[in-house]
């Protein structure tokens, strides 16, 4: 009885592992420079704003601050207006913010 109470217990601990979710994060995450924040925050203003006003706003600066990059669109000098926005985790690419100024 112990046996196949010990067989058992072995293959749920060996099932259980096997379904369990592995993960890599690099050592600078999931979103490790500038060029990919901005390939991230490209692909969310897409299909928000429009690939034409999006396109207008390059090109696009992106800065990390404690782990996070905020990633901006421009305008040309003398234009007045907003920008696209968003905040991206350095971490594990999570989308934090979205916006357009006015």
């Amino acid at each position: 009885m112990r046996l196949l109470i010990l067989a058992f217990a072995l293959l749920n601990i060996s099932a259980f592992a096997s379904d369990a979710k592995h993960t890599v994060t690099p050592e600078n995450g999931l979103v490790p420079d500038a060029q990919t924040a901005i390939s991230i925050a490209v692909a969310v203003w897409t299909p928000i704003y429009g690939e034409a006003t999006i396109e207008d706003e390059q090109p696009y600066t992106a800065t990390l601050s404690n782990g996070v990059w905020t990633v901006e669109g421009s305008l040309p000098k003398g234009w007045k207006g907003g920008v696209a926005i968003v905040e991206i985790s350095q971490e594990n690419g999570a989308i934090l913010r979205v916006s357009h100024g006015k």
